[in-house]
C-alpha cells in the first residue's frame, strides 16, 4: 500500500469519521478541539493525515505549533489537554506520520515534537512517564457507587450537604461563576490562568458533550468544574474550589455531583484527569476508588538533547510562581491568558 501524508484543513469530513472509528481515539482527537485551540490561543495547527491510493485516511496526527520568546518553539499533540498523539492503522502509517512530523519540526525550526499518548505508545521514541491519569470504573447505580466509598469520604459529602451547599448543572449560564473560582484558585497555586474565552469556546464547540457543574454557598459559587465526554468516558479536566471554604467540603460535593451525572447518563468510566503520583491531587482522586493509568509523553527531537522540562516543578520557575501568588487577582486575570497560551 502506498501512503502519502498531507495537511488537511478543518472542514475535512474524513477526519472525524476516522477518529470515531478508531478504537484508541480520544476526545481531543476530534476536530472541534482544533477550533477551540485556534480561536482561544491563535496558534497555528497542522493536522496530518496519512492516506492511501484511494484517498482513505489510514492514520492521523493533530499538531499545534507553539512559539514564544519565553518558552521556545515546539509542536504538541495536543497542548492544554491530557491526550492526543498518533492514531494509525499500521506501523507503515505510523512511520509516515512520524517522518512528516520530523520534517515539519525542522521546517518550523522547532525544538521538539511532543506526543501525549496513553495506550498507543511508539516504542522507538524517548518518553517521560511523570504523569498518570486517574480512572474510576462506574457502577450502574448511584447506590452501588456510594456503597463503594469509605466512611470518611461519605461523611465529607454529607458534611457539604449539611453545610447548605447547593449544586447546579448547566452550560454557558454558569460560566461566570466557574471562572471566578477557577481564576482565584490558579492565582493561589501560582499558575497563570486561561482566558474566559477558552472555556466559552469549549462549551460552544461541544454543546452536546460538555457541561459546567457548580457548588454554591449563600448564592456564591465556591467550587466548579467543566465535564466533557467521549464514547463511554466522562472527564473533568478543569475543576477548582476556593480554599476559604475547605472545611465545608465543596470539592467533595462537586465530584460526587459529577459522578452522579455520569452514572445517570450511562457512562462507564470517570476520568479525574492527570496527576503526579503520590501528590495531593493524586491522593484526593485515589480516595474515590480511581486507579492510576500511565501516561506516556513521547518526543521527536535531535539526538543528544535533553527531554524538555516545561512544568511548574522545574526549579527555574520557582521564583516566578512565588511572585504570581502575591499578585492582585485582577492583574492575574489580565496577564495570565497572555502567558499561559504558550504553556502546553
Amino acid at each position: 500500500m502506498n501512503l502519502r501524508v498531507e495537511t488537511i484543513d478543518g472542514s475535512h469530513v474524513g477526519w472525524d469519521n476516522y477518529v470515531t472509528s478508531h478504537p484508541e481515539a480520544t476526545n481531543y482527537h476530534q476536530s472541534p478541539w482544533r477550533r477551540v485551540v485556534e480561536r482561544s490561543f491563535g496558534h497555528r495547527t497542522h493536522y496530518l493525515a496519512a492516506t492511501d491510493d484511494a484517498g482513505r485516511i489510514r492514520g492521523v496526527l493533530p499538531l499545534v505549533h507553539m512559539d514564544s520568546r519565553l518558552f521556545g518553539s515546539f509542536l504538541v499533540s495536543l497542548p492544554f489537554f491530557n491526550y492526543g498523539g498518533l492514531l494509525a492503522d499500521s506501523s507503515e502509517a505510523t512511520r509516515c506520520l512520524l517522518r512528516k512530523a520530523g520534517e515539519l519540526r525542522a521546517e518550523l525550526n522547532a525544538g521538539h515534537v511532543e506526543l501525549r499518548h496513553c495506550g498507543n505508545v511508539v516504542e522507538s521514541l524517548p518518553s517521560k512517564q511523570h504523569k498518570v491519569t486517574m480512572i474510576l470504573s462506574l457502577e450502574k447505580s448511584e447506590e452501588a457507587q456510594w456503597k463503594g466509598f469509605n466512611a470518611k469520604l461519605r461523611n465529607q459529602v454529607r458534611k457539604a450537604e449539611k453545610s447548605g451547599l447547593v449544586p447546579a448543572l448547566g452550560g454557558l449560564e454558569l460560566l461566570d461563576g466557574f471562572y471566578d473560582v477557577f481564576a482565584r484558585n490558579m492565582r493561589d497555586l501560582g499558575t497563570p490562568v486561561y482566558g474566559k474565552d477558552f472555556f466559552r469556546n469549549v462549551l460552544t464547540e461541544l454543546p452536546e458533550a460538555s457541561h459546567i457543574i457548580s457548588v454554591s454557598h449563600n448564592g456564591r459559587v465556591i467550587a466548579a468544574g467543566i465535564v466533557t465526554w467521549f464514547r463511554d468516558t466522562i472527564e473533568i479536566p478543569w475543576a477548582s474550589s476556593i480554599a476559604d471554604f475547605k472545611s465545608m467540603c465543596p470539592n467533595n460535593m462537586l465530584y460526587w455531583e459529577a459522578i452522579r451525572f455520569a452514572i445517570g447518563a450511562g457512562f462507564e468510566k470517570f476520568d479525574f484527569g492527570r496527576s503526579t503520583p503520590n501528590e495531593g491531587t493524586f491522593n484526593f482522586k485515589k480516595q474515590w476508588g480511581a486507579l492510576a493509568v500511565q501516561l506516556h509523553w513521547q518526543y521527536l527531537m535531535e539526538e543528544g538533547k535533553a527531554l524538555p522540562e516545561l512544568n511548574p516543578n522545574n526549579p527555574k520557575y520557582e521564583m516566578a510562581i512565588k511572585i504570581w501568588r502575591k499578585l492582585p487577582l485582577s492583574l492575574t486575570r489580565l496577564l495570565g491568558p497572555h502567558i499561559v497560551r504558550n504553556i502546553p
